[in-house]
């Protein structure tokens, strides 16, 4: 069995991701490493775990940074190939960007999500990467 540490590495599992649970497939965890002036959270999927299609909105600034910490993964941006994702891989996305990310099938995947500052920023949940699409990875 694997341990939690090896499975969110350094920042640990943290609890069920049930707020956002609605736009996962399988189970993700969170745990907040900061929440004060920036968001900074350690998101770890079990295998096969991954978001749905997402944008992150804004008018000046904003986006994503992952860094990723623990286990294997899978970044996407929509009308481009998929990149596998492993410990040490950063992944910068700008805002308005549609995109993915999640697990590998068969290994646990963590990374520390950084939300980039910036002006009238906003998430928008779109539709579940499907099984067919996950499969062919």
């Amino acid at each position: 069995m694997i341990k939690d540490f090896e499975k969110a590495g350094l920042f640990g599992l943290g609890q069920p991701n049930e707020t956002f649970a609605q736009y996962f497939i399988g189970k993700s965890y969170l745990n907040p490493i900061c929440m004060e002036s920036i968001g900074i959270l350690n998101v770890t999927f079990e295998p096969k775990c991954r978001n749905n299609w997402h944008i992150h909105h804004a008018t000046k600034g904003g986006g994503q940074v992952l860094l990723c910490t623990s286990g294997e993964g899978w970044y996407q941006e929509w009308g481009k190939e998929p990149r596998k994702l492993t410990v040490g891989d950063s992944v910068i996305i700008p805002p308005e960007v549609k995109h993915w990310h999640g697990a590998s099938k068969d290994s646990w995947f963590a990374h520390v999500a950084i939300e980039v500052p910036g002006e009238n920023t906003t998430n928008e949940w779109c539709e579940a990467v499907t099984d067919e699409e996950y499969d062919k990875l």
